[in-house]
């Protein structure tokens, strides 16, 4: 293979991150005790939006496909099997986490995928080594909890794309050393939404005062225009930066 520039897309398991000599990058990582049990069942949604539960049992979340497809997250620990949470059990749960009037009108049935998903931080600066780029979850993984993911990967590519065009065109080598500069202020700020959310929505512990608080922080945060709007700005998206 013959290249000028290799884009890293291989995940966080992938080959391209674990290239680069360990004294030339460095990981940023917290990892959470506890995980996602999440299925997916041929049922219609609860709601047409996602329903974000906050339960002293700990987290839970609703989610849709499709009309006919929906995703259920329950929070459970890390010591947790499959094997030991049969459907009946996952629905039982679930029905007791999110709020009454969800709860009455979901919608049950076999599930097609099971799976318990952890849940990590994790960044890696910078995001070059030499001529190789590193590109979405081969450089940073946020928790599911603020749904960035997909949206960070896209933006890297953005960022990445953008500089490579004005390389070919413009001749602009400089701007090869500012992509990973670029991309890693939007990063850390979906990072921080991410666990900001996952700090306010799950169970820690049995820390009764802590639990006051994340109720107070979501009465706020759900009351307040200025709250709302802080929501809505970091869940849909922050704007892209431009490349000069």
């Amino acid at each position: 293979l013959e290249c000028d520039y290799i884009a890293g897309c291989d995940g966080f398991h992938g080959v391209s991150r674990q290239t680069a000599p360990k004294d030339k990058i460095k990981t940023f990582e917290r990892v959470y005790p506890f995980g996602w049990l999440g299925i997916l069942s041929e049922t219609p949604p609860v709601y047409e939006e996602l329903i974000y539960a906050n339960h002293e049992r700990g987290f839970a979340l609703c989610s849709q496909r499709s009309d006919v497809l929906s995703r259920y997250y329950v929070q459970v620990g890390l010591d947790e099997k499959i094997e030991d949470w049969s459907d009946d059990r996952f629905w039982d749960e679930l029905i007791t986490r999110i709020p009454k009037v969800a709860a009455d009108r979901l919608v049950t049935g076999p599930s097609i995928e099971k799976s318990i998903a952890p849940l990590r931080s994790f960044v890696t600066e910078p995001m070059r080594y030499g001529n190789m780029f590193l590109v979405g979850d081969a450089a940073h993984i946020v928790p599911p909890t603020g749904a960035k993911g997909l949206n960070l990967a896209a933006s890297d590519v953005s960022t990445l794309y953008r500089i490579l065009v004005k390389v070919y065109k413009e001749n602009r080598i400089d701007l090869l050393d500012k992509y990973s500069e670029i991309a890693l202020r939007r990063i850390w700020k979906a990072e921080r939404f991410s666990w900001w959310m996952t700090s306010m929505l799950h169970k820690f512990n049995d820390d009764d005062f802590g639990q006051r608080i994340q109720i107070a922080e979501l009465e706020y945060y759900t009351s307040s225009e200025a709250g709302l709007t802080n929501i809505a700005e970091n869940y849909v998206g922050l704007p892209y930066e431009p490349i000069e």
